[in-house]
């Protein structure tokens, strides 16, 4: 075997030399391995936050759950003399908690055959249905800047709308609804085009204008409900609207077996990907970003900020109007009501938070909060207040508002944003004190 030169390849058959290590300057360090940067950027990233807002608030839940249980607290009276009840009393009572849960929202292992080991999850779909549509209202302002708080509005001027145009008509069931879905979305679009030329036109602020909507919404509703020949209930001088005709009642997709699941949902996908699809992929889409982004720069590229304000409240209205038949077509409705938007306008916003504004982040909160909601009345039935799923929802936004405390809890890497800041407070206090 001869000795190869520097400079020249080695023979066929010889082992090359070895590669020379890293060898740093003084004062240099040397670069973290790939692995190392990719693990941090995931750690960094808003998937993992959020989850870990998620794990975080359920751990807190947990603690309230074992506050509020009546056997934790008798055995915390003799805590000091025998510590292990008090534990295995509150593990328990977590444990039977989440359980509970588990069992009314995603699957009950208890149930007698599959149908009803599965109901839980078609009830899910159907709680997130509304939740999910509304929620993309209120993400699509988001994205352009807007604060919507007049879903709740939207929702009940939809129902007005369909229920004063299309119940007294005497149509087959394939002609009824789409007729009557139509007519509520058209009714939320309205109703947020108001507050978008508002705020286009006078400049007034969004939160404002969609918070007194919302008021005007409600009455404008009560008053149609208690006025005979509008929408109050035939034969009666009680606030009871209409019932919702059966041929405008959303189908069932999987039968009688499963009531909460109905036509609404497929809709709610539909809306999901039409959502994902202007804002991602279309112009319209484009300038809306733009805008939200930056409304003087979009403005000085030749973008119509105000038509694009008025262009996202009415599509903002229309997905709130779409989440209000929901509730009034579903399967299980109980008709016109002045409470029939049952708090969904603003649980939107905070579904709209958890999904980061993004079209499948929304319909993915959706989801988290119709479990939630499905699995309340299951722990309801192990003595937890219902209260406790609320305190976990305020917590996850409250979570996901505040990356910092996440990343502080959890030992998180910084992210680029809060270093930049960090950086530029040392440079101002250094400066003064110069």
């Amino acid at each position: 075997m001869s000795d190869a030169t520097p400079g020249t390849s080695a023979a066929a058959g010889e082992v090359p030399p070895p590669t020379a290590p890293f060898r740093s300057e003084p004062g240099e360090v040397p670069p973290p391995p790939r692995a190392n940067v990719v693990i941090k950027e995931m750690l960094r990233g808003s998937t993992v936050t959020t989850i870990l807002a998620i794990v975080l608030a359920m751990l807190v839940g947990g603690v309230l759950i074992a506050f509020t249980n009546s056997d934790v607290q008798a055995a915390s009276g003799y805590f000091f003399a025998r510590p292990g009840d008090t534990i295995a009393a509150a593990w328990n009572a977590v444990y039977n908690g989440y359980e509970a849960l588990f069992r009314g929202a995603i699957f009950n292992a208890r149930g007698a055959d599959f149908a009803a080991q599965i109901r839980p999850l078609t009830n899910t779909l159907g709680f997130a249905a509304p939740l999910i549509a509304a929620g993309l209202g209120v993400a699509l302002a988001f994205r352009v800047g807007l604060f919507n708080i007049g879903a709740r509005g939207q929702m009940l001027i939809g129902v007005a709308v369909a229920g004063l145009m299309t119940f007294s008509l005497d149509l087959p069931m394939w002609l009824h609804i789409p007729v009557t879905l139509i007519a509520g979305i058209a009714g939320g679009a309205l109703w947020g085009a108001i507050a978008g030329l508002l705020k286009a036109r006078t400049g007034a602020h969004e939160v404002i204008l969609t918070i007194m909507l919302n008021y005007v919404a409600y009455y404008l509703l009560l008053w149609m409900i208690r006025t005979p020949g509008l929408l109050q209930k035939p034969g009666t001088n009680q606030a009871l609207g209409f019932a919702t005709p059966e041929s405008a009642q959303f189908p069932e997709l999987l039968g009688d077996k499963f009531p909460l699941l109905d036509l609404g949902f497929v809709l709610v996908v539909i809306a999901t990907l039409f959502v994902w699809w202007l804002i991602e992929r279309s112009a319209l889409g484009l300038r809306m970003r733009a805008v939200g982004e930056n409304p003087n720069a979009a403005r000085a590229a030749g973008i119509s900020v105000q038509r694009i304000y008025v262009y996202a409240m009415l599509l903002a209205g229309a997905l709130a109007g779409l989440a209000g038949m929901n509730q009034l077509q579903g399967a299980v409705t109980s008709g016109i009501t002045e409470t029939i938007d049952a708090g969904i306008g603003f649980d939107a916003i905070t579904v709209a938070l958890l999904g980061r504004s993004r079209a499948w982040g929304t319909f993915a909160a959706g989801i988290l909060f119709g479990a939630l909601k499905a699995g309340s009345f299951s722990m309801q039935a192990q003595d937890i207040p219902v209260d406790i799923v609320l305190v976990v929802q305020s917590l996850v936004v409250l979570f996901i508002a505040a990356p910092p405390l996440l990343r502080t809890v959890f030992f998180l890497p910084k992210s680029d944003v809060e270093k930049a800041v960090k950086a530029r407070a040392k440079a101002a206090k250094k400066a003064v004190t110069a």
